[in-house]
């Protein structure tokens, strides 16, 4: 049985990551081994996010006065909480193809700006594109009419220049 420090220390890190997050992705961990939940949990890492297993009544002491008190309403049974400190998008990714990859668990819900997102939900934030596509596809869209512009001026010079050297070699004949 945990004692009093032992549980106020873990509602302390809960909180602590709370403060941090942008999102929150709660999964069923059920039939996962130690090595598959630190698997999960490197990959976060990586996207700079973190993957902790906890009771969900410390949870719900956790987000009281923070941007995720929803995340109370999805907390029940065996719950771990995906937290993403960097892309909002990063850590539902990577738990969406985790749970795909393993065949097991399953996403219960999100929290994304104080706002509740249900599992369907969270599912469909783990299929938008992360910041940096999204980054690539407004250059793109910017560099384009650009692009298009200076073909179309190169080629009407390189007409012109042809046009003058077909003219010159006419005269020349």
């Amino acid at each position: 049985m945990a004692t009093k420090a032992f549980k106020e220390n873990k509602i302390e890190s809960l909180k602590e990551k709370l403060s941090k997050a942008k999102v929150v992705v709660v999964t069923e961990y059920k039939g996962y081994s130690v090595e598959e939940i630190t698997d999960l949990r490197r990959k976060l890492q990586k996207e700079e996010g973190d993957y902790t297993v906890t009771k969900n009544t410390l949870c719900k002491i956790a987000s009281k006065g923070t941007n995720f008190e929803a995340i109370e309403s999805i907390l029940k049974g065996p719950s771990a909480i995906a937290f993403g400190f960097g892309d909002e998008v990063a850590a539902a990714k990577v738990v969406s193809k985790f749970i795909k990859d393993s065949k097991k668990g399953e996403i219960i819900g999100a929290v994304l700006d104080g706002k509740l997102l249900a599992a369907d939900e969270a599912k469909k934030l783990a299929q938008l594109p992360s910041k940096e596509e999204l980054y690539a596809k407004i250059l793109g869209s910017i560099n384009s009419p650009a692009s298009g512009i200076v073909y179309s001026v190169n080629g009407v010079m390189s007409a012109l220049v042809r046009a003058i050297d077909a003219v010159a070699k006419q005269k020349q004949a």
